[in-house]
């Protein structure tokens, strides 16, 4: 990390987040919106390798916002097409045919 007022600003933001004075997502939002406005971040090469080990030491994995996470993972398999919810097979029709015969 080549930004020293970067530096500073992360560890100034991680004490309020350890006192729960901030949440962790935002600090993780105001690290992104230093990058984006600042010319020694956006030339530093590994930058995004060291905001992503901060990321994940700040952020759980339940707290990171789903749009990110999304771009990381796979998508999602879909529910079988064989698995029926219990409320559509109580009121089938074919059970009430069943028994009446």
């Amino acid at each position: 990390m080549q930004c020293n007022q970067l530096i500073r600003l992360i560890k100034g933001w991680f004490i309020h987040v350890k006192e729960e004075t901030m949440a962790p997502a935002r600090m993780m939002q105001f690290v992104d919106q230093h990058i984006k406005e600042c010319e020694v971040c956006r030339e530093d090469p590994d930058l995004h390798q060291e905001i992503e080990k901060i990321r994940k030491f700040v952020l759980p994995e339940s707290k990171i916002p789903k749009a990110y996470r999304a771009k990381k993972e796979a998508p999602t398999p879909e529910i079988s097409p064989d698995v029926e919810p219990e409320a559509t097979t109580a009121s089938s029709p074919d059970k009430a045919a069943t028994t009446d015969g």
